[in-house]
Parts: structure tokens; C-alpha cells; sequence
């Protein structure tokens, strides 16, 4: 892959990345616009247009590429990598398992996949999260419905331009209690959050929902559709204080944002043990597996 002509990853050409974009046949997470601008300054990312390919690589706190986005079955990959090989070996991270094995079947012998369990994405089924049927949801139905006790029927709202100035400051007040201040990866997930939801209306497909208690709003969801299939979620947060406001949220964004959808996307762990058993408790029906990937020079 050729090093040159990489620029930072940009709002003024979504357009274009969003034509790839759609083209792509497994659509991970990782690789929505909202995700790469959000994070765009924490991990330095770049992008460059190639005919049917966007690549990516980040650049902080080292260089490294991400996968290429776009049509992957277009392109004739022998020909790519011996041209961008030459010089030697291209590694790349967050590969989805489907382009990872497109490569090992197109380059024979040259293509060295590591799993990557830490950037796995967890699919739910969007049925069981938004009912949370059965003695395998008790727990979470339980935290729900005390939520109900305590502040009656759920008061939601989809998101909209006017919410965001209310939604930020939720950010704001769930920072400060957990003191991001004093966490680099909450620092900049802070960051990612406030750089995404100011240019709120320049994304495709995001949508989001907020709970308000007694008028005061004291959680939101926001996320994107990310295929026919899946429902992806970005962020989740709730004010401390409100019994069951985690599950409340997670339940109603997924009714009203996933209906008609099989899957929701709730992102990776990053190997956080206490995130990875968070996670588990939902009892994923799946992952999009993602890996490392090592392409041999020729």
C-alpha cells in the first residue's frame, strides 16, 4: 500500500467516503465516519482514496494501517499487494474476518492472520435486548422494572439538533462523576463524543435517543444504522442516582432504533476485563471477529 498522499480523515469528504463506504461488504463499527472522526485526533487517522478503496491507518501513538474500506471483491488484490509489497511487509489491524480471509484465498502463503480478541464487536440479538425475555434476562428485566417503579413509564425522545446542547452537558456531569480528568482513554472518549455530536447533522444515518426523569434528561444513546441487518451503538450514558437507567436506555434505543433490524453492534472491549464481563451479561449471539494481519512482501 503506498505511503503517499495520506490526509487527515475529514468532514469535507464524507461524501465520498460515504460512497465506499456503502460498498463494503461487512461493515464493522470501527469504520463508520462518526467512529474515525470522532477519534481522528487521539489516533492521528488518515485516509486515502484509491479507486474502489479508502485506506486508513492511524498514526499515533505509532503508525499502523487499518483495513481498506470499500468493495473488496473489486479489486484485484495479487496485483495491489505486489506493487505495495515490494519493500516489504504491510501490517494491519482491525481486519474483519471476512477481508482476512479474501486475502489468505487471493495471496496463498503469504497472508499471516492473529486473532485479535480485544477488537472483537458483540452482536446481540435486537429481539432480546429489546424485551429481555426469559429466566437468562431476569436480572436486567429486574433493573428495568424497578426503574418504572421509581419514575413510572419511560420518558424518551428522539434525538434531534435542538437536544445536543442537553446531551453534551449529560456527557459533561457523567464525566466529571467519573472523573475523566484523570483517565486518558475517558479523556478521549469525552473528546470523540463532544467532536461527533457538535457536527450532529453532517452524518449519515445517526440517530439517537434521551430519558428524561421529572423533565431533566438523565441519559442518551446514540448509534447508526450500520446495514440492512444491524443496528450499531456509539455511546450510552446514564446519570448516576437513577436505579436501572443503563437498562432502561439500552432497551428503549434498541426498540425504537433497531425494530426490524436482527443484530445490535455494541462495539468491542479493548480487552477491559471489567467491559469484556459488562458486555457478557447482555450474552452476545455473535461477534464481527476482527484480526491481525500480515501481508508478505513478494
Amino acid at each position: 500500500m503506498s505511503q503517499d498522499n495520506f490526509t487527515p480523515v475529514s468532514l469535507d469528504r464524507r461524501e465520498q467516503y460515504y460512497a465506499v463506504w456503502q460498498r463494503t461488504p461487512r461493515r464493522s463499527l470501527d469504520y463508520t465516519l462518526a467512529n474515525l472522526w470522532g477519534w481522528q485526533q487521539y489516533y492521528g487517522l488518515e485516509w486515502r482514496f484509491d479507486g474502489n478503496l479508502c485506506w486508513l491507518r492511524q498514526t499515533l501513538p505509532l503508525p499502523v494501517c487499518w483495513a481498506p474500506v470499500g468493495d473488496w471483491n473489486a479489486v484485484d488484490w495479487q496485483a495491489l499487494s505486489a506493487k505495495d509489497t515490494k519493500n516489504g511487509d504491510h501490517v494491519f489491524v482491525r481486519v474483519p474476518e471476512e477481508l482476512a480471509q479474501l486475502w489468505k484465498g487471493a495471496l496463498p502463503g503469504r497472508v499471516e492472520v492473529t486473532e485479535d480478541r480485544g477488537q472483537w464487536e458483540y452482536l446481540y440479538k435486537q429481539e432480546e435486548l429489546a424485551l429481555l425475555p426469559g429466566n437468562r434476562f431476569h436480572k436486567k428485566r429486574n433493573h428495568y422494572n424497578r426503574y418504572i417503579k421509581a419514575y413510572g413509564e419511560p420518558n424518551c425522545h428522539d434525538m434531534d439538533d435542538a437536544m445536543i446542547e442537553d446531551v453534551l452537558a449529560v456527557q459533561d456531569d457523567w464525566c466529571k462523576w467519573h472523573e475523566c480528568c484523570d483517565s486518558p482513554s475517558l479523556r478521549a472518549e469525552n473528546e470523540a463524543i463532544n467532536r461527533v455530536l457538535m457536527h450532529w447533522n453532517l452524518f449519515q444515518g445517526l440517530v439517537g435517543v434521551s430519558l428524561y426523569v421529572h423533565g431533566k434528561m438523565v441519559a442518551f444513546s446514540v448509534g447508526e444504522q450500520l446495514d440492512e441487518q444491524t443496528l450499531g451503538v456509539h455511546y450510552e450514558k446514564g446519570l448516576n442516582g437513577f436505579h436501572g437507567v443503563y437498562q432502561t436506555m439500552n432497551c428503549l434505543f434498541v426498540r425504537r432504533e433497531g425494530a426490524g433490524r436482527a443484530y445490535v453492534n455494541r462495539a468491542q472491549d479493548m480487552d477491559e476485563k471489567g467491559l469484556r464481563q459488562a458486555k457478557m451479561t447482555y450474552l452476545p449471539a455473535d461477534f464481527l471477529r476482527k484480526y491481525k494481519v500480515r501481508l508478505r512482501s513478494v
